[in-house]
């Protein structure tokens, strides 16, 4: 496997050789793992499955504008006087 320098904030090297103890695994365990959620899209902020399943269902609703219903059933719970 090759090896890889990376500089990382003191921070975040701390946390990582905690959590690295915490896991019982190596920190380079941690980075490899984390490097791999984010190729396949586990990681927030990345291209998700969630992404993926929101394009895939968006406008599935017939009855019109979803959040105009969502407000007019919280209206009903709490009507303007």
């Amino acid at each position: 496997m090759p090896k890889t320098l990376v500089n990382l904030d003191p921070e975040d090297r701390a946390w990582l050789d905690q959590e690295a103890r915490r896991l019982q695994v190596p920190m380079t365990e941690l980075v490899r793992r984390a490097v791999r959620g984010y190729r396949q899209g586990q990681i927030p902020g990345t291209s998700s499955e969630l992404d993926e399943l929101l394009a895939r269902t968006s406008g599935l609703w017939p009855q019109g504008d979803g959040l105009a219903w969502q407000q007019s059933l919280r209206n009903e719970w709490h009507p303007e006087t």
